[in-house]
């Protein structure tokens, strides 16, 4: 059984696959996309990927990937804290350019805006990749935003602490899979459900009528985003994360409601959730 993972190593979504699965078991990929694809192709088993931040909202690529290809379930969900340090190979480095994937510098723009206001901001690949790069260049005056994990294997310098805007940050990952996979692993109790709607026309009251077939079936909707199809402007698919309530049935009795006046629904499937405590990693 084979895991794949944004990677490299020491990335958030590393540490949340590692939270699951066993380290021998997890392979690195350097995009979302070629997580997304080799699962698809049944290269790997699962994959981990990020699909929301609690600052920055949902990650695009993941969930348009999904979409599009099809074939693909979600069979669970991790939730991490998310810390941010900024590192620095040597402390007395005079920093002229900070490195860091674009989340995480979205992440941080309060403390960047407070204490660098000045100073270039390049986004990277990830985090990890940030720090490894800075620690093969210690003498570039660059900083990373990162995390401890990565200071730790990088032996980079804390320069300063959870500078994320927000102490509660966390972001939600997914485990994927082919529709033909079960997950061998037991992650909680709290389960949820996540619907991709497609409306089959652009009239006035359409998403209204789509709503109305969960709260008929008083169905809580934890949430509701849209996303372009990419086909023209205007034309959009929904994402609905629904709250599970120990009835499948209504959900499933909810789908073909929706089915029944003109909605195509792709049922990413019921799945467990996990919260991973700060000290576990």
């Amino acid at each position: 059984m084979k895991v794949g993972y944004l990677g490299p190593k020491n990335s958030f979504t590393h540490q949340a696959a590692k939270s699951c699965f066993p380290e021998n078991q997890l392979t690195s990929y350097q995009t979302i996309a070629a997580c997304i694809h080799s699962v698809y192709q049944e290269e790997i088993t699962y994959g981990v990927i990020p699909i929301e931040n609690s600052l920055e909202g949902s990650v695009n690529d993941s969930i348009d990937r999904l979409f599009h290809l099809g074939d693909l379930v979600v069979l669970g969900e991790i939730v991490l804290p998310i810390k941010q340090q900024l590192l620095v190979a040597n402390q007395t480095t005079q920093i002229e350019k900070i490195l860091s994937h674009p989340q995480a510098l979205a992440q941080s723009q309060q403390f960047l805006y407070e204490h660098y206001p000045t100073v270039p901001i390049e986004a990277v690949s990830s985090t990890t990749y940030a720090a490894e790069f800075i620690a093969q260049h210690p003498d570039l005056g660059l900083a990373a935003i990162a995390s401890k994990k990565a200071a730790t294997e990088y032996g980079l310098n804390i320069l300063s602490a959870d500078i994320q805007d927000n102490l509660f940050n966390q972001t939600r990952f997914w485990i994927i899979s082919r529709k033909n996979q079960l997950l061998p692993l037991a992650l909680g109790h709290l389960k949820k459900a996540t619907l991709f709607i497609t409306l089959a026309n652009n009239q006035a009251g359409s998403l209204h009528k789509i709503l109305e077939c969960f709260a008929k079936r008083a169905i809580d909707l934890s949430k509701i985003e849209s996303r372009p199809l990419k086909t023209s402007l205007g034309e959009y698919f929904f994402v609905l994360d629904l709250l599970y309530d120990d009835n499948e049935a209504l959900i499933l009795e909810a789908i073909e409601a929706v089915e029944t006046i003109g909605g195509s629904v792709n049922y990413l499937g019921l799945y467990p959730l996990k919260t991973v405590l700060e000290e576990e990693l």
